[in-house]
């Protein structure tokens, strides 16, 4: 993990002011979504998440990004710089996104992080996964749409290799070969780390040239992180 702080920008009031309301952290986070957002966006990246936090008398917000060739320490600092700019240039203009001082952090989401939406699942193809599945799937052969009527098959969890995945379903290899379910059957998955294909890794690349491979896998140990104090 690395971090970088310094102190930037006008100086800030930690205490909020006897006659100012009490801010509303859903409107807090919308106004910093409004002008992290469209940054990273237009960096090629996705905006995963975007939390602010109480640390002592200060805010921490605390910004994910991913893409999909993931995420370099380089571009995680790269995507701070820019970040930090866009913040400035909006409070000059527009007065504090958070009232008194915050730090900013930007990192790239840990192998913890549930995989809800098409394009997780799509970064993850070739991954252990654990999921509940509802309804028995569908298997490639099976040709057409699903029909709608409820299935007789109870939700149950199942941990399975992602093979394939596109906007409308995702394809596990399962112990009865290729099964497909729709988003709307799946609930959150899981990467399980397979440290054994860290050690085949290890063993086949001993130059190291398979580092990349290493680092994503285990992201959730070791984040790239990028921190601003403003």
């Amino acid at each position: 993990m690395t971090q970088r702080g310094r102190n930037a920008g006008r100086p800030r009031v930690g205490h909020r002011a006897p006659d100012r309301p009490r801010e509303d952290s859903s409107a807090r986070r919308l106004r910093l979504r409004a002008v992290i957002e469209p940054v990273i966006t237009a960096a090629g990246y996705d905006l995963e998440d975007l939390s602010v936090s109480r640390a002592g008398r200060r805010y921490v917000v605390r910004v994910v990004v991913d893409g999909d060739g993931g995420v370099s320490l380089d571009a995680v600092a790269d995507v701070s710089r820019l970040l930090s700019k866009a913040l400035d240039q909006a409070e000059e203009t527009g007065g504090d996104l958070v009232a008194g001082e915050y730090q900013l952090e930007v990192s790239s989401p840990g192998v913890d992080r549930p995989l809800t939406q098409p394009r997780h699942w799509r970064r993850n193809v070739g991954r252990l996964v654990k999921v509940t599945v509802r309804g028995p799937g569908k298997r490639p052969e099976q040709r057409g749409a699903v029909d709608g009527r409820p299935s007789t098959v109870a939700d149950r969890q199942l941990t399975a290799r992602v093979i394939a995945a596109d906007d409308e379903r995702v394809m596990l290899e399962t112990d009865a070969g290729p099964v497909g379910w729709a988003y709307p059957d799946l609930g959150p998955g899981r990467v399980q780390v397979e440290f054994s294909r860290l050690d085949e890794i290890a063993d086949d690349d001993p130059t190291g040239a398979g580092d990349d491979d290493y680092d994503d896998v285990g992201n959730g140990d070791d984040e790239d992180v990028e921190g601003e104090e403003r």
